[in-house]
């Protein structure tokens, strides 16, 4: 059986895997949820061409084994079809619970993940800024000082 994949496929499963990846890589839940049904999209795209060409049913006595097609990459494409439809609620469902929330769908950074980054840069950092602050000492404030009499 000779199952080779033709250059119009490569290219359409090369672009819907680029589009998908390059949306899930924005900072919008919602250009996320679309990232993640384009590649499942083309994830059952590419499960169906590496089934190879049509074939017939696998009924026995009545067709010989060459012409039987293999049933496994439909069995598959209809397992991801179910696990894009999941995700997809879920983020829909979080899409629709940030928009109440805050007001729109994006994605905000963690503070804590912000100062663990800061403070691991090393002292040659090439930013601005960078070198002057962390080789200055902390300046004194109210507040450190309220703590130091609360440990007291």
């Amino acid at each position: 059986m000779n199952t080779t994949i033709n250059l119009s496929m490569a290219i359409v499963l090369a672009v819907l895997y680029s589009v998908g990846f390059y949306l899930l890589m924005q900072r919008s839940l919602m250009r996320i949820l679309i990232g993640i049904v384009v590649l499942g999209h083309g994830a059952n795209l590419l499960l169906q061409v590496s089934g190879g060409p049509p074939g017939r049913a696998p009924i026995l006595d009545a067709v010989l084994p060459e012409q039987i097609t293999d049933p496994l990459p439909q069995a598959l494409a209809l397992t991801a079809i179910v696990i894009t439809f999941a995700l997809t609620t879920l983020l829909l469902a979080l899409g629709y619970r940030s928009w109440v929330l805050v007001g729109h769908d994006e994605v905000q950074d963690d503070v804590e993940d912000r100062r663990i980054a800061d403070r691991q840069k090393p002292k040659g950092a090439m930013e601005e800024g960078t070198a002057d602050e962390t080789d200055a000492e902390p300046e004194d404030t109210a507040d450190s000082h309220e703590l130091e009499e609360g440990r007291k």
